[in-house]
Formats: structure tokens, C-alpha cells, sequence
């Protein structure tokens, strides 16, 4: 059996981040490369388009609670969809939100310099979703109880 190189698995939100994941800062395009001839003549930066999907990137910093290494517990995720995603979760602090991601892939990486390598991996989702926590009303059992009573 072969895999090829780049193949992306297709993941559950909840099996890769348990605890889910903090977005910090905004969504934003994920321009190419731009020289500083390119820059002085004007030209405008181009967005990078996905090869496999043909869909435009972009980029947003995320954060695992869940990852014990603080070097590794931040990291980009790629967004592939015609339009810019936008977070469906309110601010926790400011410029900090509780998200789910839709969509989600990993693809396998090696990450790390010299001798320090380790299995890493490059994460894209096609959107955010709802988050369940958010999007049911809290419930206790004096709540359940007193309606039942009633």
C-alpha cells in the first residue's frame, strides 16, 4: 500500500483537539511571496490558491490547550474556501475565541532542525462550525428538575 507524498487525512475535530482550540488574531489571505522589486514597482500581492482544491488560503494562528509543549501548543492552520471564513464564537478575551473547525485535514510533516526533528503535522479546514458548547443553553440539574416539576 502507498500513500503519496502530501496526502491529507480527513479528521474529526474532537480526535485531533480534544479540548478544542483558542483562534488568536483575525483570519487572514494567505499572500505569496512578495519581492522588494515587486513591492516598488506597485504590483499587488497575489493569495495563494490551493493546488488540490483550486481554493483560495487563508491564514489564522491557532492555540491547542491540550499540547504540553509551549513551543509547539501555536501554530497556523490553513482555511481553503472562495471566501474569507469567519469565527461563529464570540470573544473570550479580546482578541481571543474558543473555535471548531469544519472540514479538517492533517497532513504528516517532519518539523525541527538538525538533529531535533519530530512528526508534525499541517492542518486545513474549510471552515469554523458552530461549537456545541455555545450553541446548547447550559443546563444543570436544578434547572432539569424544576421543569419537570412544573
Amino acid at each position: 500500500m502507498a500513500i503519496s507524498k502530501g496526502h491529507r487525512f480527513a479528521i474529526e475535530f474532537d480526535e485531533a483537539f480534544p479540548l478544542g482550540l483558542v483562534l488568536v488574531g483575525e483570519v487572514a489571505p494567505d499572500n505569496e511571496y512578495q519581492s522588494r522589486e515587486d513591492r516598488a514597482a506597485g504590483r499587488p500581492a497575489r493569495q495563494r490558491v490551493d493546488e488540490t482544491t483550486g481554493k483560495r488560503q487563508w491564514k489564522a494562528t491557532v492555540t491547542d490547550p491540550n499540547e504540553t509543549n509551549s513551543k509547539r501548543a501555536s501554530f497556523d492552520v490553513t482555511f481553503l474556501a472562495d471566501v474569507q471564513p469567519v469565527p461563529t464564537t464570540s470573544e473570550a478575551l479580546p482578541g481571543m475565541r474558543p473555535i471548531e473547525l469544519d472540514g479538517l485535514t492533517a497532513e504528516p510533516r517532519v518539523a525541527g532542525n538538525g538533529e531535533f526533528k519530530y512528526q508534525s503535522y499541517a492542518f486545513r479546514a474549510t471552515g469554523f462550525k458552530a461549537s456545541a458548547s455555545s450553541a446548547k443553553p447550559a443546563r444543570n440539574a436544578t434547572t432539569e428538575s424544576a421543569q419537570k416539576a412544573a
